[in-house]
């Protein structure tokens, strides 16, 4: 196996088809289809509609990865699959085409871990991670602080969100506000114009009692449920709803935790490195703010480009890449989907 294996990744965890293409730590190409304006007069992604768009999409992705890339099916090294955690319907989807792959080049198929592939996407852009390193994942589905001292080996949980992710929150506030699904982006550009302190919204998890049990795990059910009663509240009382006021001010109670806690984990550990990654580490404030108080502690941050943090193919390829690289063993053909998937498992 080359030294620089060319690797595709397969990602169809959620609503997106994501192929990607990698050699070494080198993108070729990162073909996506979305099929998020079909979920949007719903709310949220429906699990029946994502798996028929993931049906639809594959092969017209593949080929538009592989002609992106310059190269044939048959010149890759390696296939590479998010195997989980996800959509049920939507992993299988994925999963069963990168078999179907597999077996007819007679390549090798490597199960992947949704999340360890966010934190490897990030050699994509700015080289090998360093070793160990503190990931802040946030995303529609979670919220999450691991140690990752070796992103092919396996990932040490220290928190996660136990109740609505952040981006799970920011889509229902999005909500509240009128404003499009999904809501991050809209969130945050409705953000810019209001005043971050202009409501004084609650920051989960954070009381002294609740450090002491829960230190470095997130919780925005409260802040999502104290923005729709402030809401209700104004609306009762015939008062305008300034939406940018109310868009920045719980972007900065959600940015603040997130930032707050990451960078105590990783003061925790003594560890020099901060990878942030999913939909969510789009976001313009918790870019500022992680910046500024990591810093302030003398930590590095590190953030992939915007189109790199939400789920893509070459995310995928970039974590099969390594797989191959470091020489570990590959996935079986009878490799399952696993919704609940482990962080503890990085290949399947």
């Amino acid at each position: 196996m080359p030294d620089e294996p060319l690797v595709l990744g397969i990602e169809t965890s959620c609503d997106e088809t994501g192929v990607g293409i990698v050699r070494g730590h080198t993108l070729l190409a990162d073909a996506v289809a979305s099929s998020v304006e079909e979920h949007a007069r719903f709310g949220g992604v429906v699990p029946e509609v994502a798996s028929r768009a993931h049906l639809d999409a594959m092969v017209p992705t593949i080929e538009r990865a592989c002609e992106t890339a310059g190269i044939a099916l048959n010149d890759v090294d390696a296939i590479a699959v998010t195997s989980g955690p996800g959509l049920a319907g939507a992993l299988l989807v994925g999963v069963a085409s990168a078999k179907a792959l597999a077996l007819g080049l007679g390549k090798p198929l490597y199960g992947v871990n949704h999340l360890a592939a966010h934190v490897a996407v990030d050699q994509l852009e700015h080289g090998a991670l360093p070793e160990p390193c503190l990931a802040m994942l946030v995303s529609g589905g979670h919220s999450s602080l691991l140690e990752v001292a070796d992103v092919t080996q396996g990932v040490e949980p220290m928190g996660s969100t136990l109740d609505d992710a952040a981006g799970e929150a920011f889509d229902k506030v999005a909500r509240l506000l009128g404003l499009p699904f999904p809501g991050g982006p809209h969130i945050d550009r409705a953000a810019r114009s209001g005043n971050s302190f202009a409501i004084d919204f609650p920051r989960g998890l954070t009381s002294k009692r609740d450090l002491e049990r829960h230190r470095f795990d997130f919780s925005f059910s409260g802040l999502k449920t104290a923005v729709a009663r402030w809401v209700e509240a104004q609306q009762r009382d015939g008062v305008a709803i300034d939406v940018a006021d109310v868009a920045a001010s719980f972007q900065e109670a959600v940015c603040d935790v997130l930032t707050r806690k990451a960078v105590d984990a990783a003061r925790h550990r003594g560890i020099e490195d901060i990878l942030i990654g999913g939909g969510v580490a789009a976001n313009s404030r918790l870019r500022v703010l992680a910046e500024e108080r990591a810093s302030a502690h003398g930590i590095r941050v590190r953030v992939p480009r915007p189109g790199l943090c939400t789920d893509n193919g070459a995310m995928v390829a970039a974590l099969g890449s390594e797989l191959v690289a470091r020489g570990r063993a590959p996935s079986a053909l009878d490799l399952p989907a696993d919704s609940s998937q482990p962080l503890t498992t990085v290949v399947a």
